[in-house]
């Protein structure tokens, strides 16, 4: 039995027959293109979460919220790398992009092609993001940073080859000193990659002073005023890194001295401006003449100071030694004096034991001869032996008496006393060291005089 009809069933049916039948990547294509051409550019303002950074592609994925929804959101690699800070979970920030849909999904999801933190502008976020980064590395640590060379013999300098920047340097270390070889490593100094440049040329004038000509000594990191994006290339990692790295005195010299960048910061030493930077490393050629003019005549009164104490020590050694001999040569003498009066004593002696025996054999001979004849004969005789013993001692005593007269004399004209008695004094400084000449005094010196009788003190008024 057949069913009867429905009109209102096949009135449906004609419907939907007369309508478009749509597959499900048609239905999101449609979805997709009204959403872009609604929300083709708009600003979304809202939390950060879910942050991450695809290595390989370097895109950011995000998702953007409030206190009532979220949507998704990517940023390409190709927009994102314009940007100085990096987005982290949690920060309030402000997205201009457009609204798409991604199909294998089917979620809609915001294409971000800008990115500014809400509160604080960017650059000041990205800086002390980049602080904080480079603070944690070690890369402000002042014990690791260098002194410059008081003598360079080789100076490098980075900065851009036009401009007024490298003829100020040069023009200043031309006029100071014209002798130090200069090195230059032209580099971009701002705008994209030239941060890379300049690290670049850092990283060259490191491995020119171990390869060619003498070794540079200290390198020049220098560039002129200019707003802070135009100074941003000297806050770059890239810059801070060879900063770090280089093995040789880097002296960074960026903009005014209001301006303030990290590789300030990383190098080992600021100047205000790129012209103070060239009067730092360079000594001035007529400052060293000086110095060594001033050194040179320091020398040569040390040198002839010390050739004065040497004078002087070696004619106290003469005179120590003259007076020592002539001391010695005293004692000898008076030992001398003493034998001859000990044999003078051993010769009395005998003639008088001899004499002795000879009175008493006359005594003997008396007693036989005529007393008064005899007794005559012999005093005679006695008389004539002491005249002859007393001519022999006086005539000895004499000889021994002259030499020591001789010798005594001799000592005293040796003696530093007998100088003084004639008017001379003898002058020493504070530390007893004997001065001989007026030349190496000056005024207000301290000395010490010795006269014949006593020791006074005195000061120098006048060396003139």
């Amino acid at each position: 039995m057949s069913e009867p009809a429905n009109p209102a069933k096949n009135n449906v049916n004609d419907l939907f027959a007369q309508r478009q039948l749509l597959t499900v990547s048609q239905l999101t294509a449609q979805i997709r293109s009204s959403l872009e051409r609604t929300f083709s550019n708009i600003e979304v303002r809202g939390e950060i979460s879910n942050f991450k950074k695809h290595n390989a592609s370097g895109h950011w994925y995000f998702t953007l919220k409030d206190s009532r929804a979220q949507i998704r959101a990517v940023f390409y690699k190709q927009w994102n790398r314009l940007v100085r800070f990096t987005p982290e979970d949690g920060q309030d920030v402000r997205v201009r992009g457009r609204v798409t849909v991604y199909d294998q999904r089917g979620e809609y999801q915001l294409i971000v092609d800008m990115i500014e933190p809400v509160g604080i502008g960017a650059q000041q976020l990205a800086f002390e993001q980049q602080y904080k980064r480079m603070e944690s590395l070690g890369f402000f640590d002042p014990n690791r940073k260098r002194k410059l060379p008081m003598f360079p013999q080789r100076i490098g300098i980075v900065t851009s080859p036009a401009g007024s920047v490298i003829r100020d340097i040069l023009q200043v270390l031309g006029r100071r000193n014209p002798l130090i070889p200069i090195l230059i490593a032209p580099t971009r100094v701002q705008g994209l990659g030239a941060s890379g440049e300049i690290a670049q040329a850092i990283t060259m004038l490191n491995r020119k002073g171990l390869t060619e000509g003498p070794d540079i000594d200290v390198i020049i990191l220098a560039r002129g005023g200019g707003a802070t994006e135009d100074l941003w290339a000297f806050n770059e990692e890239p810059v801070a890194k060879a900063i770090f790295n280089s093995r040789v005195p880097v002296l960074s010299a960026v903009g005014h001295e209001t301006n303030s960048t990290i590789a300030d910061l990383v190098a080992d030493l600021r100047a205000p401006t790129p012209s103070a930077a060239a009067e730092l490393v360079a000594p001035a050629r007529i400052d060293l003449l000086e110095h060594l003019s001033k050194t040179g005549n320091h020398l040569s009164r040390a040198i002839k100071h010390q050739l004065l104490i040497f004078q002087s020590h070696l004619h106290d050694l003469r005179t120590r030694r003259a007076f020592a001999s002539t001391a010695s040569r005293v004692q000898s003498a008076i030992a001398h004096y003493r034998d001859l009066d000990n044999q003078a004593a051993r010769v009395l002696n005998a003639q008088v034991q001899k004499m002795q025996v000879r009175l008493r054999r006359a005594e003997t001979t008396i007693c036989t001869l005529d007393l008064q004849a005899s007794s005559k004969l012999a005093s005679m005789h006695l008389n004539t032996l002491g005249d002859q013993l007393c001519h022999a001692m006086q005539k000895r005593h004499a000889d021994a008496r002259r030499v020591l007269s001789e010798d005594a004399a001799r000592l005293d004209m040796l003696s530093p006393l007998r100088v003084l008695s004639r008017g001379y004094v003898v002058a020493k400084d504070d530390e007893g060291r004997l001065v001989t000449r007026a030349a190496g005094l000056e005024k207000g010196d301290r000395l010490r005089l010795t006269f014949s009788d006593k020791e006074v003190g005195c000061e120098v008024n006048q060396t003139e």
